[in-house]
């Protein structure tokens, strides 16, 4: 979904910032890693480089979801930020492609990704009991 998130400073190449405190997120910021090789660079928020090198963006705006920020200084949240991330490293492009041609598919995603966002913890569990540790 568009949005006016802007950085000043873009990283070099695109950048996934992910909340570090989160065992779901860091399992799953480590898959991204696999799936996407060094296409793109990983951060958790709570590292002082992110507040220092993007404060257009406040810590509790990177707490609530996933941002990718990309060379351009543009930045996309969210599911998009999840099929943005995976189509970089060129995995799984269908996704992106769905997500930008069919409403329906965007909204939903979006509405899954809010509810797992808000339920991190219990989801953790499952994603551990189905997935493994890493």
């Amino acid at each position: 979904m568009p949005n006016d998130l802007r950085v000043a400073s873009p990283p070099p190449k695109p950048l996934l910032i992910f909340d570090g405190d989160c065992e779901l997120c860091r399992r799953w910021a480590a898959r991204r890693r696999r799936a996407t090789g060094d296409a793109l660079d990983l951060l958790p928020f709570q590292d002082e480089t992110v507040a220092r090198e993007f404060p257009e963006i406040p810590r509790a705006v990177f707490a609530k979801a996933l941002h990718l920020l990309f060379p351009d200084g543009s930045v996309c949240t969210g599911a998009e930020a999840v099929f943005r991330s995976l189509a970089a490293g060129g995995a799984k492009r269908w996704l992106l492609w769905c997500y930008r041609k069919i409403p329906l598919f965007a909204g939903l995603s979006e509405w899954i990704y809010d509810r797992v966002a808000a339920r991190r913890q219990f989801l953790s569990k499952l994603d551990r009991f189905f997935f493994g540790p890493s």
